[in-house]
């Protein structure tokens, strides 16, 4: 079941430039999985040590931020869209 992911610009290296990909999973767990067998290192920008998603890092389902659905065992669908976007801070003070 294809589900369709958005690559930040950062992690375009990983994908030879491709900025969506479709990668297969029931899971965003699982997908994650599927793009480090496809992508190796991609795991390791999107998850810390813990296997949990980096703090710095978050992923939408079609929109809605999986930690608040069911963080990295939300189920997915074919068609549906999984965007990385990474958390940017600074400014001024």
């Amino acid at each position: 079941m294809p589900v369709h992911v958005k690559i930040p610009t950062p992690l375009r290296k990983l994908t030879s430039g491709e900025e969506r990909v479709e990668v297969a999973g029931a899971t965003v767990g699982a997908l994650i999985e599927d793009m480090e067998r496809r992508f190796p290192g991609m795991r390791e920008r999107l998850c810390d040590d813990a296997g949990k998603v980096r703090r710095f890092v978050n992923l939408y389902l079609n929109g809605d931020d999986i930690k608040f659905l069911g963080g990295l065992g939300t189920k997915v669908a074919e068609g549906d869209e999984v965007a990385i976007v990474p958390a940017i801070a600074g400014g001024r003070r």
